[in-house]
């Protein structure tokens, strides 16, 4: 495992690289944690376990303002997630060991993953958004957020919740995403997968952009939550059987 920074703009961006052993050449997952989350968790740890089974690598990065990454959470907005994941997308193509590059991220990572899977719809073999948060323009949109109440057109200097706390941009910035826009460009294989017990993000949201894509499949972990904690073995195992069908 290799430990480094990706540079964004002067943003520096917590990586790590974990690639299967004994391939002098292979393909590469991008994977990207969710809202408040870094690389560590649990189900990432199992989903990169699960690819690198597959001799595939994994690059795991956390976006600005999260894990040991540059800038304040509080001022992480959408725009900058895909500003960072656009400079680990052309970090991954420089590799010389990189035969396909695949991408995937959980919830608001999901969400990136299915933003930068249509804008660089050239670059991925296939996308894989684990519990895709497309809830987020959506609720922005309404003035309301994971429990935070505000009014969507005069929109307070801070919003929050409990224990996180974000700045207007955030809000501001999602109230411009429209998903289904890079959803119709992303013409390549889709791999969805999302707990039908998810109380964060609503599984219909899933049904909804499965339907959407040209070439999707949908597979629901059963009584599962929006971070897997109760099935992860069969997060694991999609993940697993995707690749092993030689997508």
């Amino acid at each position: 495992m290799k430990e480094f920074y990706i540079d964004c703009d002067g943003i520096r961006l917590h990586s790590k690289l974990e690639k299967p052993e004994g391939l002098d050449k292979c393909p590469l997952c991008i994977l990207i944690h969710g809202f408040t989350g870094q690389m560590e968790e649990d189900h990432l740890l199992a989903v990169q376990d699960a690819m690198v089974s597959c001799g595939v690598a994994v690059l795991r990065v956390e976006m600005y303002g999260h894990g040991k990454s540059d800038g304040e959470f509080k001022n992480h907005t959408l725009y900058k997630w895909i500003a960072n994941a656009l400079a680990v997308v052309k970090y991954a193509k420089k590799l010389n060991f990189v035969t396909d590059l695949y991408l995937s991220g959980h919830s608001q990572g999901g969400l990136l993953t299915i933003l930068v899977g249509g804008m660089c719809n050239d670059d991925f073999k296939a996308i894989i958004p684990l519990s895709p948060a497309l809830c987020i323009p959506v609720d922005a949109r309404k003035g309301s957020m994971l429990g935070a109440e505000f009014d969507p057109i005069h929109i307070p200097e801070t919003i929050g919740s409990g224990d996180w706390e974000l700045s207007a941009d955030y809000v501001r910035v999602a109230q411009t995403i429209h998903p289904e826009d890079e959803i119709a460009r992303y013409e390549g294989p889709v791999l969805i997968i999302h707990g039908t017990d998810d109380e964060t993000v609503p599984f219909s949201y899933a049904e909804q952009a499965q339907k959407l894509y040209k070439n999707a499949k949908l597979v629901a972990i059963k009584g599962d939550d929006h971070c897997f904690t109760r099935h992860v073995d069969k997060l694991a195992e999609a993940v697993k059987k995707f690749f092993e069908a030689g997508v």
